[in-house]
């Protein structure tokens, strides 16, 4: 293959038409990089023969090591074929630029799809025709829904039926169709979601209408004072509110939206033996041979269609009158295929049939070379005939040519929506928006770009500091080359002398020998080293970008409708454009819109992902609707080498830059953590800090999993504490008495806690604009509704349908309602609401009964009230009223849900009730009333957290455990291996499903964070590599036991002991969290089997 020199790529990059921004998604295995590298061997990048071998875009060497994707990596190609404009016309030669991107497909990298999703138009889907659809398979499906990019589906290693499974043609056709069913059925699942949800908002908007329009017809006749049947007035406003524009539902056809090979929206392929075909190359090749029009053969190679052998007609399942035909995919498609199988590597010894052979390449005309014909090899000859009759390249490039949209076409139908999905919407400059939906690259047009993530890349790499192939060497360059081979020269004799030198004396002969020379020459050396730079890795949807252009970054916050809001948004020099090509960088001078490249200057203003602008008013924001999968793993690092301190922490803050799901944080004891994604991503972390960002030693601890407290009402418990006061209710004073409370901790129902943890960013939306009208009421800030209303909302939050507060109260009396019998308890709770907790969002409650703090869930005009009780006189201004402490209690709720009793962790589904607040009279020798205020302030904060955590353990209290939902795939063989592991984790089976026409079973079961580290690793060793798991982050998960039960009933004490010989799993969770933290263990020996030192020489 030629190569295509990176001048003639960038010319393509003027012409958008013949652009194809494509990105290829997969699970993990199912051949994502081994099809990327048969596409780059078009090119003449690497060897045909190497193709699937050398894994082009694994850069790293743990990517090659392991033999899967960590990063995703962009590289472009240039593909050229002949068109006919008209079929009486000559041929023209068309000639393409695609951008490529290549994902991972392992779970703890599924970030790094999310960035590679956004930058693209359309998307190769790939599914392994054994494995089927397969968790990731799920998920990557799904990101092409909500990015609304244009699947391809590729069904890979089909010659896995054929080697593996031993299946026949018509077998094969058979597990391929239900294969393309589960694919549609997951499509088809995301289209009825959302047809529903817009089913609802019709529905919604069609009442509103009704109720509008019977207001204004009560209020025309209220007016007029006539009497009108009410059933007129019924009738007439339905009638008005369904003669809109949208009164009628518009039902969407989704017949486009599902994978069919007669669309040539599916190709069948084998990445490991280079073939792969679509059903239009098939109708093309027996178009002059059987006579029928293309056209006609690509609506009948697949599905029910049969071909009678004397008169060549074409046959439904209806006219078989009983003959056993072949379908005709099997008959023309299959058939063939499985006979090149059989003729090259089949027969009794696997070495083919060559009378066989030649007969194939003569009925398919190929020519194969006479070396390969006489090889021993029979792979070598199975790869040589179908490179010859179908290649791999030809059927997916010509595939995304013809059937991905070009940026063009791709932005006018995705972007409105990606735009109308971000903060502000309404906010946003015509002149933007028309310029990204409509495609405009003239130099005038505003500049809108989306940076992904940043990319690390080492100096050394930089297009700048490389030296062209063929040029001269500078003098500074030979004498840095002079002087590293002296210095290597020098280390070879010292190590030589060393070795020959024998006994202490030798040795020191040895290093005496070392001069100062050597010295200075290895000082140089360790300083030399390749610094990290981080490029964005980003693509151009209007305007034109050139070096040396000064654009805007916009923080994941911006917001148009105040866009010189905090933070604010810097303005950077576009320092390097650049094109990504895989292991390597071109540098570019300017880049038009359609274009996904390279961008540098931004390191520091950049964290994970942003968007650029030439101008900031009317600015939109695409980095706000970002997905990603968040973070659950947490480890502790410290540097071997306490100098090194500095080293790592700048290494972990430009790891946090370079990679999307990574999180860098300093916890209040002074430790240094990262957040990541998985065992995986954390191992891969911990690499890249010690080889590339901080360059030096680094020793990780335990990993830090996070759990939850909670409470429920168990049949046997313990008496409460005070027998005269109901469970849970706790009455405490301060210590100078001044300050009585009286509170009541309950367990919340489990509908309520769930309802409440699947709207968070609701709660969170409406106590950002309660601060509003606070800050606003005060007059401290002119425009500080925008600025809260966008800017204490996260990322990930900012998707949500967020509801007005009555709404919000009528959802959660709801849930109440369902959750609970009605009862005094949860009567008049949702009234009473005062503050959420922790961090005012979470899933627990304050309810104010005894009328002392601000109620959360009310109006303006309900929830005013006077700093101070209006009874007080301006002479009684030194007496406190229990409103006055109403934002400590609120604080010290925050601080008891925040770290709970059990070992300081977040609580959940409690319900803490403020029945009595009292405050009594200063006395008249004490001081000031702000110094009584003071030490009131610490006091009640105390008092009121130290009385919710008793009163949670007035209760039975449990943990919940972080959980995986696992995914393995294994045979027969391994299945009991793989169920022991599971168990020895504390896992559990949830289900078991055998797939259809292979022996391999399905197996789907939860297992506890805790005890998930090295849970992979072990499931490999047990079963030899033949089952691999897939963990995903699902939830918590309560352990249904007392972490301070001990045998206390007869039973209990004769089975178990005294000392309870079963061991108690939630207190050894317990214990040892508390242990990380340096809380004291209750029975924890800290001294075991003492004995009086003595001295060894006597």
């Amino acid at each position: 293959m030629p190569v295509v020199n990176p001048e003639k790529l960038i010319a393509l990059q003027r012409s958008a038409d013949d652009i194809r921004n494509i990105c290829i998604l997969a699970h993990v295995d199912h051949g994502k990089t081994s099809l990327t590298d048969a596409l780059i061997a078009t090119n003449g990048i690497i060897s045909p023969k190497l193709a699937g071998k050398i894994r082009y875009l694994d850069s790293r060497p743990d990517e090659q090591l392991r033999g899967i994707t960590m990063e995703s990596s962009a590289i472009s190609l240039h593909f050229s074929m002949s068109r006919r404009a008209a079929a009486d016309e000559l041929p023209v030669q068309k000639e393409y630029l695609i951008n490529l991107i290549d994902s991972p497909g392992h779970i703890d990298f599924s970030s790094e799809v999310s960035t590679a999703s956004r930058l693209c138009d359309g998307a190769l889907v790939l599914v392994d025709a054994v494995e089927g659809v397969c968790s990731q398979t799920v998920t990557v499906l799904r990101q092409t829904w909500v990015e609304h990019l244009k699947p391809l589906l590729v069904i890979n290693k089909i010659d896995r039926l054929i080697t593996e499974l031993k299946m026949s043609a018509a077998e094969a056709y058979t597990h391929l169709s239900k294969l393309l069913e589960q694919v549609n059925a997951v499509i088809g699942s995301f289209f009825q979601g959302e047809r529903m949800e817009v089913d609802l908002q019709w529905r919604e908007r069609v009442e509103e209408r009704v109720a509008a329009a019977a207001a204004k017809e009560q209020e025309r006749l209220e007016r007029k004072a006539a009497k009108t049947s009410s059933t007129v007035i019924s009738a007439e406003t339905e009638s008005t509110a369904t003669n809109g524009t949208d009164g009628d539902f518009e039902e969407r056809d989704d017949e486009d939206l599902y994978f069919a090979p007669e669309r040539n929206n599916v190709i069948f392929s084998s990445a490991v033996d280079g073939w792969a075909f679509t059903v239009r190359q098939f109708a093309s090749l027996y178009e002059k041979k059987l006579g029928i029009n293309r056209s006609v053969l690509e609506k009948v190679l697949w599905g029910d269609f049969y071909l009678e052998p004397k008169t060549k007609r074409v046959l439904g399942f209806k006219h078989l009158k009983g003959r056993a035909l072949k379908p005709m995919f099997v008959q023309l498609v299959l058939d063939p295929i499985w006979a090149v199988y059989e003729a090259t590597t089949g027969g009794d010894k696997g070495k083919g049939d060559p009378v066989m052979v030649e007969k194939i390449t003569k009925s398919l005309s190929l020519t194969i070379p006479s070396h390969i014909l006489r090889s021993r090899d029979p792979r070598a000859l199975l790869t040589a005939v179908f490179s010859a009759w179908l290649p791999l390249s030809i059927a997916v490039l010509v595939s995304i040519t013809e059937y991905l949209p070009s940026p063009p076409l791709a932005q006018a139908s995705r972007l409105p929506a990606l735009v109308d999905a971000s903060p502000a919407a309404e906010h946003v400059s015509k002149s933007i928006r028309t310029a990204m939906v409509e495609f405009h690259t003239d130099r005038e047009a505003p500049v809108v770009a989306y940076v992904s993530k940043m990319v690390a890349v080492r100096a050394s790499e930089l297009p700048q500091n490389k030296r062209k192939a063929g040029g001269m060497m500078t003098a500074d360059e030979a004498r840095e080359i002079a002087r590293q081979k002296r210095a290597e020269f020098a280390r070879t004799r010292i190590a030589a002398e060393a070795e020959s030198l024998n006994g202490i004396n030798g040795m020191g002969d040895a290093l005496n020998s070392i001069n100062l020379d050597d010295e200075s020459e290895s000082e140089p050396e360790e300083q030399a080293e390749d610094p990290e730079h981080l490029i964005g890795f980003a693509r151009l949807y209007s305007g034109t970008l050139s070096v040396g252009d000064e654009i805007y970054v916009l923080p994941p916050k911006f917001s148009p409708a105040n866009p010189h809001g905090l933070p604010e948004p810097s303005k950077v020099v576009v320092t390097g454009l650049y094109l990504m090509m895989g292991r390597g960088l071109e540098s570019l001078i300017t880049v038009p819109a359609g274009v996904v490249f390279g961008i540098a200057g931004l390191e520091g203003h950049i964290l994970k992902s942003g968007t650029l602008c030439s101008q900031l008013e009317g600015a939109v924001n695409l980095a706000g609707v970002s997905m990603g999968s968040q973070p659950i793993v947490r480890v502790a690092l410290e540097p071997v080498n306490p100098g090194d301190l500095e080293k790592m922490i700048s290494g972990m803050r430009l790891l946090e830059q370079s990679d999307p799901c990574a999180v860098y944080e300093t916890l209040e004891s002074g430790e240094h953590v990262i957040l990541t994604a998985g065992e995986l991503h954390l191992e891969r972390c911990l690499k890249d800090l010690r080889e590339r960002f901080a360059r030096c030693e680094i020793q990780a601890g335990e990993p830090i999993v996070p759990y939850r407290e909670t409470i429920v009402n168990a049949a046997e418990m313990a008496a409460p504490k005070d027998k005269s006061l109901p469970r849970g209710t706790v009455v405490a004073h301060t210590t100078s008495k001044q300050f009585t409370i009286r509170l009541r901790v309950q367990p919340l129902p489990t509908a309520v806690t769930s309802f409440l943890e699947d709207n968070v960013g609701i709660v969170r939306q409406l106590y950002a604009e309660r601060q509003i009208k606070e800050t606003s009421k005060r007059g401290m800030v002119d425009d500080v509704e925008e600025t809260v209303d966008h800017g204490d909302v996260d990322a990930n939050t900012q998707t949500v349908d967020l509801v007005s507060m009555i709404d919000f109260r009528a959802k959660l009396q709801d849930s109440f309602a369902e959750a609970a019998p009605p009862s005094e308890t949860w009567s008049n709770v949702v009234d009473n609401i005062a503050a959420f907790g922790p961090r005012r969002t979470g899933p627990n409650i304050l309810v104010d009964i005894a009328g002392s703090c601000q109620k959360f869930l009310h109006d303006e005009q309900q929830a005013q009230q006077p700093d101070l009780d209006p009874s007080r006189g301006p002479e009684q201004s030194d007496i406190f009223a229990a409103k006055d402490f109403s934002d400590k209690i609120s604080y010290a709720f925050q601080l008891a849900m925040a770290q709970g009793p059990l070992c300081s962790e977040p609580c959940q589904g409690l319900a803490v009730f403020l029945e009595e607040v009292a405050v009594a009279a200063t006395p008249e020798d004490e001081s000031s009333s702000k110094d009584i205020h003071g030490r009131l302030t610490g006091e009640v904060i105390k008092t009121v957290r130290d009385s919710i955590r008793q009163g949670f353990l007035d209760w039975s209290p449990r943990l919940l455990l972080a959980m995986y939902s696992c995914e393995i795939q294994a045979s027969t063989e391994v299945l009991g291996r793989v169920y022991g592991v599971i168990t020895r984790r504390r896992g559990r089976i949830v289900s078991e499903s055998l797939k259809e026409g292979t022996p391999f079973f399905t197996i789907l079961s939860v297992i506890p964070v805790a005890e998930s580290f090295g849970f992979s690793e072990d499931i490999r060793k047990r079963t030899s590599g033949a089952a691999s798991p897939q963990l995903v982050f699902q939830g918590f998960e309560m352990l249904d036991e007392d972490p301070f039960w001990v045998p206390f009933t007869e039973d209990e004490l004769e089975d178990l002991g005294e000392l309870a010989d079963k061991e108690n799993v939630a207190k050894r969770y317990m214990d040892k969290v508390r242990v990380r933290k340096g809380l004291p263990v209750k029975g924890r020996k800290l001294v075991r089997d003492a004995e009086k030192q003595k001295t060894l020489k006597r």
